[in-house]
């Protein structure tokens, strides 16, 4: 309980922070290399919904282009015609979603938790107000995440996040931040929400 209330958003402060300030620089190459490579702004920011369904910026490094249109990634015919070369690399790599560490000192996030979804995921946003999956802040990766994201329906993916918010424990995080470092090496893209697969059920631009 205390780990729930209190511990939790002390260790993702502290985390975030010591990694924002050693990642800083090589983050900046990273916009510098996104300004360089293509038009546009450096980072893709959007509107996700966290704990207690309420709204909040989400901020991710730019992959794709900025004419790419404003649809659910299944409904691109070529998704892979909008995304950027170094674009590519950065999804693959999971760079893309290191501007969260700033969503994390803010209190928007978490490091582990249900992953923030867009208003077009309303279905999967109704069950997680219904069961108290949006109890607990939402994270980069999360129960859902490391038990195939991509490969289950939108209930299995509430259930599992209901799942993790009545379990959620210091044990819990951690081995759910080890599977998750693993499957990144592994570049199955179990945190990243832009992977390209077209049974892909995380919906918004990118």
């Amino acid at each position: 309980m205390i780990y729930r209330l209190f511990m939790k958003r002390v260790l993702d402060f502290l985390v975030a922070v010591i990694l924002l300030v050693i990642l800083f620089i090589p983050m900046c190459i990273v916009g510098l290399l996104i300004k360089i490579t293509s038009k546009g702004p450096v980072f893709f920011i959007q509107e996700r919904y966290g704990r207690n369904s309420l709204p909040f910026k989400l901020y991710k490094f730019r992959s794709m282009v900025v004419a790419a249109p404003e649809i659910a990634n299944s409904n691109f015919s070529s998704i892979q015609n909008y995304i950027t070369p170094f674009g590519m690399f950065i999804r693959k790599t999971s760079i893309d979603e290191l501007p969260q560490l700033w969503n994390i000192i803010k209190g928007n996030m978490s490091f582990i938790g249900p992953r923030p979804l867009a208003i077009t995921d309303d279905k999967v946003l109704r069950l997680r107000k219904i069961n108290g999956a949006d109890s607990v802040f939402p994270g980069i990766s999360g129960l859902a995440q490391v038990n195939g994201r991509n490969n289950i329906t939108d209930e299995e993916k509430a259930l599992y996040d209901a799942k993790y918010a009545a379990k959620l424990s210091f044990h819990l995080d951690m081995i759910l931040v080890f599977e998750t470092i693993v499957s990144v090496i592994g570049r199955k893209g179990v945190f990243n929400d832009n992977v390209i697969d077209s049974k892909k059920r995380d919906k918004g631009m990118e």
